[in-house]
């Protein structure tokens, strides 16, 4: 448990993700990529539409747990680590989208999302 925790740059973790989480909200808003995104995933963004709560959640405890996965390799040293694992789960992502018959332009949004974050995550973790 030890090796989960010491050593950690904890700021960065938090930093990585509020604002991957913060870039999701952006991301997929009309403003971006959100309505090419809906259309190919066959979701309604219309206003007034509740939020869906439970995916928020569940996509708030990935992110922070990607945030802290970054964090644990960073300080490891285990780039290559990371590299290998942002890897597989994009095409994971992509897999997923091609059986659920998602369109491409939303597959690649999904997926481009996903190494924003894994962007966003390394600098916080370099810079801080």
């Amino acid at each position: 448990m030890n090796e989960l925790v010491n050593g950690i740059n904890w700021i960065g973790v938090i930093l990585g993700f509020v604002l991957s989480f913060m870039m999701g909200y952006l991301w997929y808003s009309p403003k971006l990529f959100g309505p090419k995104w809906a259309e190919g995933v066959g979701v309604s963004m219309a206003e007034g539409s509740e939020l869906p709560l439970a995916a928020m959640l569940s996509q708030a405890l990935a992110t922070f747990g990607l945030s802290w996965v970054f964090a644990i390799t960073v300080s490891r040293g285990a780039l290559a680590t990371i590299a290998l694992i942002m890897l597989t789960l994009m095409l994971f992502i992509i897999s997923n989208g091609k059986y659920a018959q998602k369109s491409n332009t939303a597959i690649t949004i999904e997926t481009g999302y996903f190494a924003a974050m894994g962007f966003v995550m390394l600098v916080c973790q370099y810079m801080l």
